[in-house]
């Protein structure tokens, strides 16, 4: 099964951190810059790490280089 979240992305926070917005969406703030692709490094393991799944189940659908992203997450 798939699962399909959306992600805004906010890069160069001084707190890295996840938070569950009302609308479903997932707010990400990563410290690194989104410079050749560092950020969207970053966010795939920040997403993996929160839903405790192995980084290579989740992959970054639309938007590697927009704030707003479609992320799909391979569940069992």
């Amino acid at each position: 099964m798939v699962r399909k979240v959306w992600v805004t992305v906010k890069p160069k926070s001084k707190r890295p951190a996840i938070a569950l917005l009302e609308d479903g969406t997932l707010l990400v703030r990563l410290a690194s810059p989104p410079v050749a692709g560092k950020a969207n490094a970053e966010l795939v393991g920040a997403i993996a790490a929160y839903y405790a799944i192995p980084k290579s189940r989740v992959t970054i659908k639309s938007g590697l280089t927009a704030k707003h992203k479609l992320i799909e997450i391979e569940e069992d």
